[in-house]
């Protein structure tokens, strides 16, 4: 009797994976088309920092903070911007991300000129700013 509960409780083990694995299989696509399209960044005519991270992974965190700062002191001058990839991974796909937080600078044109992946400084923001004409 023993042995027939292990054998029951080991099929129906084995069966939530499967279930859960199927799901996720095509879950996952199915949600990703139902998706908003990703935001239109980079816009053109202004410089562009885009953040892609989470609410609540930890470097996403502690650069939260920076981000609000400096979106409030380039208001006109500097468009700063936070895609969350957790509650929509559109963007991740868009921008083909492999990691969080990864921050990509944008000219005024809307070209792509300088990509980082990790935590970055208040400092390091600024100057690739600075270093792209804003002032």
């Amino acid at each position: 009797m023993v042995i027939l509960s292990m054998k029951m409780n080991s099929f129906k083990f084995m069966a939530g994976v499967f279930c859960l694995s199927v799901f996720l299989l095509f879950a996952r696509p199915v949600a990703l088309l139902a998706a908003a399209p990703p935001p239109e960044v980079p816009v053109k005519g202004m410089v562009k920092m885009v953040d892609l991270g989470a609410k609540k992974c930890i470097p996403c965190k502690m650069m939260a903070p920076i981000l609000e700062k400096l979106e409030k002191v380039y208001a006109g001058r500097a468009a700063i911007i936070f895609l969350d990839v957790w509650e929509d991974p559109k963007p991740a796909h868009h921008f083909s991300i492999r990691g969080i937080p990864t921050q990509i600078f944008f000219d005024k044109k809307g070209k792509e000129v300088f990509r980082h992946l990790g935590f970055l400084s208040e400092e390091e923001i600024v100057r690739r700013l600075k270093e792209m004409g804003v002032k």
